[in-house]
C-alpha cells in the first residue's frame, strides 16, 4: 500500500512532527513498507490458533510482601537534618 505525501503530512501533523521534503519522502516509503508488511501478515490463516498474550512462560519475579521489621521513631529520625516533636521538619512549600 503506497501512501500519498498528503497522508504522511497528515500523520506527521497528528504526531506534532515537522518534516522537511526529504524526511517526508523517507517517512512515506517507510510507512508504506510497514503497511505492506501488515497486509502480508493479514493473509496468514490463523483459524484454530488461540490468542496468545505471553509466549515466554513469564512468571512473577518479585517476592511476596512480608513485614520483616520496623524502625522506631528515634531510628527513623536519627539522620534527619531537622526534627520537631518526633517528626521530620522541612521548609514550607507554600507561602502563607
Amino acid at each position: 500500500m503506497s501512501l500519498s505525501s498528503a497522508e504522511v503530512e497528515h500523520v506527521a501533523r497528528l504526531a506534532r512532527l515537522r518534516l522537511n521534503a526529504e524526511e517526508l519522502e523517507q517517512m512515506r516509503g517507510q510507512l508504506s513498507d510497514i503497511l505492506d508488511y501488515i497486509a502480508m501478515l493479514q493473509e496468514v490463516d490463523v483459524t484454530g490458533v488461540p490468542a496468545t498474550s505471553q509466549v515466554t512462560g513469564l512468571v512473577s519475579v518479585t517476592r511476596p510482601d512480608a513485614v520483616t521489621g520496623k524502625l522506631t521513631t528515634e531510628q527513623a529520625l536519627a539522620n534527619a537534618p531537622d526534627t520537631q516533636d518526633g517528626m521530620f521538619r522541612v521548609r514550607a512549600v507554600f507561602e502563607e
